[in-house]
């Protein structure tokens, strides 16, 4: 949770803490799929850091008041990827902790998408990509013309670009000069089927994101620093008139060996054996 930041680059306690939230985010990744018997480590582990940094550092939010109305807000189009979002949801006191431990169950609040009628914190429900743009812009204005002082953040999966409303939203956010709406890109460069540029090619993506009226910044997504350094100059600069597109290249499965930049990972389950390898890799740090 941030405090607002003078100080653009993180200080080494600071990275530490981070670092630990963002493995924080893989461990129980694993524990709640094992739960589920199926899910989405691969699309949670390219964005861990992202999450960490978000969450801990850059957004404006209460510990315990996910309802404040002036929190920044976080839409995750990628919203298969949300197993990796509930524990930090749940850290934060916006719901209680032991409901975790329901994950996917009949009945549970928690599902294998986020639902904002149904757990604290959500500030979207997803599932179906290529709409939380259009949603995120909606709330950045509405932000400006009800007098409110957040910005919204909007998490995107790069296959996304291929389909919804994405390029309509962004668009539309130059026009209306959205300078509160930041997309992130989480440019892993795998989606479901394969790589993304041999399902639908969407390069040159910055170029694009420019062509549409955005502010373009590109950073190693699993650079907790370097991220970090990024979220804090764009949450610094108060009076830009033109929206942020940050494209963070990442790997898919970030941490885990046998499963970096494996499309099949996409969605699969570790079983007993190979989710004790996982566990251990990321202990010993290997997404670090």
């Amino acid at each position: 949770m941030a405090s607002p930041q003078t100080d653009l680059t993180p200080s080494s306690q600071e990275l530490e803490f981070l670092t630990d939230r963002a493995l924080f985010v893989r461990l129980e990744t694993v524990r709640l799929i094992s739960i589920a018997k199926v899910g989405h480590y691969a699309s949670v582990f390219s964005c861990a850091e992202i999450f960490a940094a978000l969450y801990y550092d850059t957004m404006r939010l209460r510990r315990g008041e996910p309802d404040w109305p002036d929190r920044d807000r976080f839409l995750m189009g990628k919203g298969h990827a949300a197993v990796g979002l509930f524990p930090i949801l749940a850290d934060l006191d916006f719901f209680p902790k032991d409901l975790l431990d329901n994950y996917t169950r009949l009945g549970s609040p928690l599902g294998d998408h986020p639902d904002m009628r149904l757990v604290k914190g959500v500030d979207f429900s997803s599932g179906s990509i290529g709409h939380a743009l259009s949603a995120g812009l909606g709330m950045a204005l509405g932000a400006r013309m009800t007098g409110r002082n957040f910005d919204t953040f909007v998490l995107l999966g790069d296959g996304e670009m291929q389909e919804g409303q994405v390029w309509a939203a962004a668009m539309a956010a130059s026009h209306h000069r959205a300078g509160n709406l930041v997309a992130i890109v989480d440019r892993n460069v795998v989606q479901l089927d394969g790589t993304v540029d041999d399902i639908l090619a969407i390069e040159p993506l910055p170029e694009k994101w420019r062509a549409f009226g955005w502010d373009v910044v590109e950073v190693e997504g699993h650079d907790i620093a370097s991220v970090v350094s990024t979220f804090r100059e764009i949450k610094a600069n108060r009076d830009r008139l033109r929206p942020v597109c940050v494209i963070a290249h990442t790997v898919k499965g970030k941490g885990i060996s046998y499963m970096e930049t494996e499309p099949g990972w996409h969605l699969g389950f570790l079983g007993p054996k190979d989710e004790a390898l996982a566990m251990e890799e990321l202990r010993k740090g290997l997404s670090r």
